[in-house]
């Protein structure tokens, strides 16, 4: 699973969670029925938004879901979720296969596949890409047209120089998510949203580009792998202001929306992709990586007393005391650390999660 949205039980209402697990669930089950097991390595934290967004546009009890058995990731607990039959967690996976194909097709363009693999990876990028073609047929989704603006991404990253604006790397990605996100308008049966979520969908896929590339750069660079930050020569400071400048955009796009429950949108797309920006500078600021020695040293401090203790280059060193304890659900430091659960959500009671 990868992706910048990362939400943590700490930053939502309990309510909100199991929504967005459901999502989740219910995303890599629908790739397993769709693509077989191997299928759910392509589940992507970003494209299960499209489900969240089909489902939020829909009236409320419409959405099929179902109850799913035992799971690992879930301690072995069933729980409810997403229903394959769902036309939003059908195109969610199958975009999640589409650009998980260019994804190995990147690497394979960018030499980081082993000697021996080359062929491998191809071929498992050719089965993916069939399939997501297969899934998105089922929902009426171009996945040909999706897939050309993917394949195109490489063409402009070949063609890139110092010359180059770093918004025209990220503008094929922007066409592909706009296109996934205005279809759920689409499969709703709310047309009058096409323009609002196409417009999010531009913002989104900048912010994901960028912060990928963010948090891959210092990597990048030392194995001279292609980033769009390094090649155009785009410092940090200007990448922040694009980022920050796209998460703006996104909220005032889907502002415009009209959502049946818009509480889960507002939670992933909102304040979690401010997190995520958040998160990516922070790492950036940061000291060289340390080694295991004294990554394990300070796993044992930091373990021992219970968080409040993080070394410098932890993402949450300097936070908040209740943000860095592990038991930082405001019972320790009696404050609210769910995000304005109390006004956000209904189910909520009070601050006490």
């Amino acid at each position: 699973m990868f992706g910048i949205l990362r939400p943590c039980a700490a930053h939502g209402c309990p309510s909100l969670m199991q929504a967005w697990r459901a999502h989740l669930c219910g995303l890599c089950l629908t790739l397993r029925d769709g693509q077989g097991h191997g299928a759910r390595l392509a589940t992507n934290y970003d494209t299960l938004v499209v489900s969240v967004l089909t489902e939020a546009q829909l009236p409320s009890g419409t959405a099929p879901r179902r109850t799913a058995g035992p799971c690992a990731l879930r301690g072995f607990r069933p729980a409810e979720v997403v229903d394959a039959r769902a036309g939003g967690a059908r195109l969610a996976a199958a975009v999640s296969l589409v650009l998980a194909a260019g994804k190995l097709r990147d690497h394979v363009a960018d030499g980081e596949a082993a000697f021996g693999t080359v062929a491998a990876r191809r071929r498992l990028a050719a089965r993916w890409q069939e399939g997501g073609a297969r899934l998105a047929a089922g929902v009426g989704f171009d996945a040909v047209a999706l897939a050309a603006t993917v394949d195109r991404q490489l063409d402009v990253e070949r063609s890139a120089g110092p010359a180059t604006g770093v918004l025209t790397l990220t503008a094929p990605t922007e066409e592909a998510v706009a296109a996934a996100f205005a279809h759920t308008a689409e499969l709703a049966g709310r047309p009058g949203n096409a323009a609002a979520l196409a417009e999010a969908g531009r913002f989104f896929g900048r912010l994901a580009h960028l912060l990928d590339a963010v948090e891959d750069r210092a990597a990048d660079e030392a194995r001279g792998a292609f980033n769009p930050l390094t090649v155009t020569a785009t410092p940090a400071r200007e990448a922040r202001r694009l980022c920050e400048d796209a998460a703006h955009g996104l909220e005032l796009a889907l502002r415009e929306a009209a959502f049946e429950d818009r509480h889960l949108v507002d939670a992933l797309l909102i304040i979690e992709v401010g997190r995520a920006v958040d998160r990516a500078f922070a790492e950036t600021a940061s000291y060289e990586r340390p080694g295991w020695i004294r990554k394990s040293a300070a796993g044992v401090a930091t373990f021992f007393t219970c968080g409040i203790w993080r070394p410098r280059w932890s993402k949450r060193a300097g936070r908040p005391c209740e943000q860095r304890c592990y038991f930082g659900d405001g019972s320790c430091f009696e404050v609210c650390n769910c995000c304005n659960c109390c006004t956000c959500c209904s189910s909520c009671d009070g601050c006490g999660n």
